[in-house]
């Protein structure tokens, strides 16, 4: 029987298993930092903990669930794409973008994790959605990515302070093992970030924001809403059909009495398609009042479909016109571009070279 993957254990059952092996609680709290904290990439490197106990681990547990297939870095390094391999062949990627400090900002490393390898959803502007799912991500899977990059990313003297699921698959077509992940990353026995470090991006199910509201310990929510327009959203995402522009917002309104949180909407620029002064306005008036940001994207184009990006002069009057309405709207910092950043992308790369 294969072995249990550690990072499927909640803290709360790793002190269990410690106590269960007659040790006392103190090395429960040593192994745990251990996992969660630092750069060691096996129980062996453990070094403070007993040989016995660092033997049964590796006898009962599986270190980590995936491998490292490439790192591909851009923007002069602050820029760093990951794809891994997990254990039965299927790629995900994950992207880690570093913000050196500002006179406005501090700095800040931020990575983009997934949920699945591929996506259902299907929005038509995105790489992965093109793809398809392929399966979901365990929980185990899910953690195990940050962690990786986490100890990939203390190599070069930096440390992983924003985690923001809005890589591969839609979070909450994952539910169980998204709830999961984020328990492991705000646990101060786990990763220990705190819940406004935490960012769930959802392009609209509205059963899962809901689910957040209840369980997710009011991390951040994101939702990838695209245009303020039933007519419009539903070409550009296909589960607004199911979950139409005003069930969205009433869910994501309750998200934010309920935990306080402002809200954010992420708005793809797709010219020609949603990108109109009057849709503009109708996402401002939309949003007007409402615990809401608005975050504009520049397209970052995936060869061979039909969109093409706004350009930055029509980006800044759109943005004009939604904070006319009262509503924050800012446009979002491009990053890695040479290196196809946008979700899925490097997959789908990968995939095809190992067709050929």
């Amino acid at each position: 029987m294969a072995a249990e993957a550690f990072a499927a254990l909640e803290p709360a059952e790793v002190m269990a298993w410690v106590e269960a092996q007659g040790l006392p609680a103190y090395r429960g709290t040593q192994l745990l930092r251990w996992f969660y904290r630092s750069p060691a990439t096996s129980f062996e490197a453990m070094t403070n903990l007993p040989d016995e106990l660092r033997r049964r681990l590796g006898a009962e547990f599986t270190f980590a669930t995936l491998a490292p297939a490439v790192v591909r870095p851009a923007d002069g390094g602050d820029t760093r794409k990951y794809l891994f391999r997990l254990a039965d062949g299927e790629l995900l990627e994950s992207v880690c973008m570093h913000y050196p400090r500002t006179a406005t900002s501090s700095e800040r490393t931020t990575l983009c994790l997934s949920t699945q390898v591929g996506c259902a959803v299907g929005c038509p502007f995105c790489a992965t959605g093109l793809a398809g799912l392929q399966r979901n991500m365990t929980t185990a899977e899910v953690v195990d990515q940050v962690l990786a990059v986490q100890r990939a990313e203390a190599a070069v003297g930096r440390r992983v302070s924003h985690l923001v699921y809005m890589g591969m698959g839609e979070p909450f077509n994952n539910l169980e093992a998204t709830l999961g992940s984020v328990r492991r990353f705000c646990d101060p026995l786990a990763v220990g970030l705190g819940v406004r470090r935490v960012t769930v991006s959802t392009s609209g199910v509205v059963p899962g924001i809901e689910a957040l509201a209840e369980r997710g310990g009011g991390v951040n929510l994101a939702v990838s809403l695209h245009a303020p327009i039933d007519e419009v959203r539903d070409a550009l995402v296909p589960i607004n059909r199911k979950w139409p522009i005003a069930r969205v917002l009433a869910a994501a309104e309750g998200y934010a009495r309920r935990t306080g949180r402002r809200v954010s909407y992420e708005y793809v620029m797709l010219r020609d398609r949603n990108d109109s002064l009057d849709l503009a306005e109708r996402l401002g008036a939309l949003l007007a009042g409402r615990l809401a940001h608005v975050n504009l994207i520049p397209y970052n184009a995936i060869p061979g479909d039909p969109f093409q990006a706004t350009p930055e002069d029509h980006i800044q009057a759109f943005r004009r016109c939604v904070r006319r309405h009262g509503v924050e709207c800012t446009v979002r910092d491009t990053r890695g571009r040479e290196i196809e950043a946008a979700c899925g992308q490097l997959r789908a790369d990968a995939m095809q070279a190992t067709a050929v």
